[in-house]
């Protein structure tokens, strides 16, 4: 059976999705705004929000950490510079964590690194996530799996050998594991989405909750990939889409997150439980617009009902269309009025209509 709980959320098949906010480095290194995205992810309906935690130093090469980083979006000269601004640490973190439990937020972040990885145990997170990049990572995967938390793992740029790799190598360590559709392009395109690989998922891993981690602009893939299966989303998240960063255009706003989380809801409860009933809100309509068996001109007494005697009318509050085989070849016992109802009282049990006329 799959299930997976993180904090005091349970998240299974039969329960509503568990919808992660991740703000990433769209904080832009500032604390009081990672504190007002928390809040708002939170009024906005988000379970839990998510940052990034890198070790920069350890993460890169030496080249790559001193490359010049010079671009409207840069927070540094190089990318290390760029890096180590938006980077948290352990006071920040901390006060976060506190602020998060004060919201009734779950708070995690991804580990890009042994280092990270270590940093986010001693913080006793909730749960980890690992970023599509480090899907074929084995040794950080099976070192965050002895952690013995909730591991959320996406799974962009790979095949279906790499998810399985990772899969098996996670699985006899902690069971705990969720597997994200993801298609690691920023924003991706809607024909590389593939959201029915949310199924091939759910068929090929069934003791692992499946979910999206949606990279597209717009709030309705969510809703598919729900009705496909899905129990977790990851969208990305921030106050407002011309912040200085790279992630921000494709990034909910708050009025967008906050539409995709109540059309979640809504579906949740839409799709029902799969037997077909007739609602009391149906009962007038259907009344007002159905159809009833009607006498089409006056009928005496004694009369062998014929088709063209009979008119189909509303409104639907008498003997239903499907009953009119039931009715032609009976006879008349009393006398029936233009567009009154025809009913089994006023009509002879068994008699046939051959040789009678009108």
């Amino acid at each position: 059976m799959r299930k997976l709980t993180i904090g005091d959320k349970t998240i299974q098949d039969s329960s509503g999705c568990y919808v992660i906010a991740e703000v990433g480095h769209n904080h832009q290194g500032n604390l009081d705004t990672a504190k007002r995205m928390f809040k708002v992810a939170k009024e906005s309906g988000a379970d839990a929000v998510k940052l990034q935690k890198r070790d920069n130093r350890k993460l890169y090469t030496a080249e790559a950490y001193a490359k010049p980083y010079e671009n409207p979006n840069s927070y540094g000269k190089t990318y290390g510079e760029h890096r180590e601004f938006l980077e948290f640490e352990w006071p920040e973190y901390t006060e976060l964590m506190a602020y998060a439990k004060e919201l009734g937020l779950a708070m995690f972040a991804t580990a890009f690194d042994f280092s990270s990885a270590d940093f986010l145990a001693k913080m006793d997170m909730p749960a980890f996530k690992i970023a599509s990049g480090d899907l074929k990572n084995i040794p950080l995967l099976t070192h965050i799996a002895q952690f013995q938390k909730p591991m959320i793992l996406s799974t962009g740029g790979g095949t279906m050998e790499d998810v399985r790799r990772a899969h098996d190598a996670i699985m006899p360590i902690n069971p705990q594991l969720c597997i994200l559709q993801c298609t690691a392009g920023y924003p991706a395109a809607f024909e590389e989405l593939n959201l029915n690989v949310i199924t091939t998922f759910r068929e090929r891993f069934p003791n692992c909750v499946v979910g999206l981690s949606s990279h597209d602009n717009g709030i309705a893939m969510a809703l598919a990939a729900y009705m496909l299966g899905a129990r977790v989303v990851e969208k990305h998240f921030t106050l407002n889409h011309t912040w200085k960063g790279t992630d921000h255009a494709f990034s909910l706003e708050p009025i967008g997150f906050r539409k995709m989380v109540r059309d979640l809801e809504r579906v949740k409860v839409a799709m029902g439980d799969g037997v077909k009933r007739v609602y009391e809100s149906e009962v007038d309509p259907m009344i007002k617009m159905g159809k009833k068996i009607v006498a089409a001109r006056a009928l005496p007494q004694g009369h062998a009902i014929q088709m063209e005697d009979l008119a189909l009318k509303c409104p639907g509050d008498g003997l239903p269309p499907y009953e009119i085989d039931k009715v032609v070849g009976r006879t008349t016992l009393k006398p029936i009025a233009v567009d009154e109802d025809i009913t089994f009282e006023v009509l002879n049990g068994a008699q046939q209509a051959s040789g009678m006329t009108s």
